[in-house]
């Protein structure tokens, strides 16, 4: 069974103390390229949902954004730094003292100072309601997944398809192979004769020559071989686990056979089955790039 690597998983939670939403978006890519979206107060958690996303999804452009809002009465607590402040405040006169400028406004400007005026919400909140959090990380995680799985099965009943029409083309392949050997001999025969017809030929050596040729177009080990691939190719694309990368090395063996048959052929009709063959690949190997 094999899985798409494009994915969308979404998880919430609304309860009257707090609401949790988890979005995770999956593309396509050759590694995984992980980008995790979390608030502040589960910023130590980064690695740990790195870790979550790596086991299960693998590989892909994999994105997770996480909406966390406390929704219950929190307290606030402000304190002020009064060194910090008088400190600014005593400077600040000294200017003003300097160009005989009013102290108005001094107090306003050095309470506003940086670092003066310190308002924390009360600790450990988040970290109170991570195991919801997680717990809905992994719920998106597995909708993601489920989504895949999926988008999996839509792309294997195509690639079963242009497989399947490979095979059909190889099988005409197999049926044309015993007329195009014979339509070569006779083509050489008639080009030998045209040449050295007022010539002696030794017979022998002449048959000789012509069977080391055709040896030469012989596609019979390439047939057995591309059969082989294709038998190869469905019985892992529908092992349990989804191998892309796998897939993809052995539509590369599908395609050097074709190739060799088409290079080999030397007959008209042959090359058509050829053509259609690689156009058939063409379309595997497109949707490969979107299998993990």
């Amino acid at each position: 069974m094999i899985k798409s690597m494009t994915g969308f998983g979404q998880a919430s939670l609304s309860e009257p103390e707090v609401s949790i939403v988890v979005e995770i978006k999956a593309l396509n890519s050759k590694f995984l390229d992980v980008v995790v979206r979390l608030p502040k107060v589960f910023s130590d958690k980064e690695l740990e949902v790195r870790n979550m996303l790596a086991d299960r999804l693998e590989r892909g452009k994999i994105s997770l954004s996480l909406d966390y809002q406390e929704l219950g009465k929190t307290e606030v607590r402000t304190n002020y730094n009064e060194d910090l402040f008088v400190m600014h405040y005593n400077q600040l006169r000294k200017l003003a003292d300097r160009v005989v400028a009013p102290y108005d406004q001094l107090f306003q400007i050095a309470l506003n100072s940086p670092d003066v005026i310190q308002t924390n919400s009360e600790e450990g909140v988040g970290t109170d309601h991570w195991p919801n959090v997680k717990e809905q990380i992994q719920l998106a995680i597995s909708q993601c997944d489920d989504f895949r799985k999926s988008e999996g099965e839509t792309l294997s009943k195509k690639i079963i398809e242009y497989i399947q029409s490979i095979g059909k083309g190889l099988d005409r392949v197999v049926k044309q192979d015993p007329s195009r050997v014979q339509k070569i001999r006779e083509r050489l025969s008639k080009n030998i004769a045209e040449v050295f017809s007022k010539e002696s030929i030794d017979a022998n050596r002449l048959e000789q020559e012509m069977i080391f040729y055709i040896e030469k177009l012989d596609i019979q080990e390439e047939q057995v071989r591309l059969k082989t691939h294709l038998d190869y190719f469905l019985t892992v694309l529908k092992s349990p686990e989804s191998n892309g990368k796998k897939l993809q090395f052995i539509s590369q063996e599908i395609g050097r056979e074709i190739n060799t048959i088409g290079s080999k052929a030397n007959d008209a009709e042959m090359q058509k089955e050829v053509i259609l063959m690689k156009e058939e690949l063409e379309k595997i190997k497109e949707q490969l790039g979107n299998v993990l």
